[in-house]
């Protein structure tokens, strides 16, 4: 089973994503550390993250067994990693590792935000998870604060709508939701409600396909 999930920034999809992946026993990818990790390689060497040379080589020699998770949520990864994401040569170069890490059995859970609509779009099941802008901000910056950084919730608010403006405009693999993909909008869940709902959708489109 291949479950699909895009989203917006700080949607909570990648919580999401691996609640579930450990529910139904399947793998998890959160790819957004793909592109995070791309980023990185191009800011330690010292260059931009718009460079396209620079960018689509670091994506050809991607090492996932080496990601470091906490640093690749850094603030400034994240602003990198949505200008790198942008970049046809850098989702050329990782389409195939993500479809073959959605293919290896048992299956997986993959969330990002092309999943339903490039990366896998036979999945089993696709969601797509939103909150208002405001709410995913302040949930960001909570999370910022445990992690003991001070970036202030306007701060974050701003980076989430300039985030949002790129992704959705850009001409590769916009964010959108896919046709067939089941909205579950988490304003005014918590990561509990977020968690049952969207095992509910599963459930409910595995029995309607007569997997239940």
């Amino acid at each position: 089973m291949i479950i699909a999930i895009d989203g917006p920034a700080a949607s909570g999809k990648g919580t999401l994503g691996n609640r579930l992946a450990a529910h139904f026993g399947l793998r998890h990818l959160d790819t957004g550390l793909i592109y995070r990790s791309v980023a990185k390689a191009v800011l330690d060497a010292g260059g931009h993250p718009g460079d396209v040379v620079a960018a689509a080589a670091a994506a050809k020699s991607l090492d996932p067994s080496h990601f470091d998770e906490v640093a690749l949520k850094a603030h400034s990864i994240s602003e990198a990693a949505s200008v790198v994401s942008a970049i046809p040569a850098v989702r050329e170069a990782l389409l195939a590792f993500q479809r073959e890490f959605a293919a290896r059995p048992p299956g997986a859970v993959l969330d990002g935000r092309d999943i339903g609509t490039v990366i896998c779009p036979d999945a089993d099941v696709k969601i797509y998870v939103t909150a208002t802008p405001e709410v995913r901000a302040r949930r960001r910056a909570a999370e910022y604060k445990a992690q003991g950084r001070s970036i202030g919730e306007a701060e974050v608010l701003a980076d989430i709508l300039n985030r949002d403006r790129r992704d959705q405009s850009r001409t590769i693999a916009p964010l959108r939701q896919a046709p067939d993909a089941h909205l579950l909008d988490t304003t005014h869940l918590d990561i509990d409600a977020a968690i049952r709902a969207a095992i509910h959708i599963v459930e409910a489109s595995r029995a309607g396909r007569g997997r239940g």
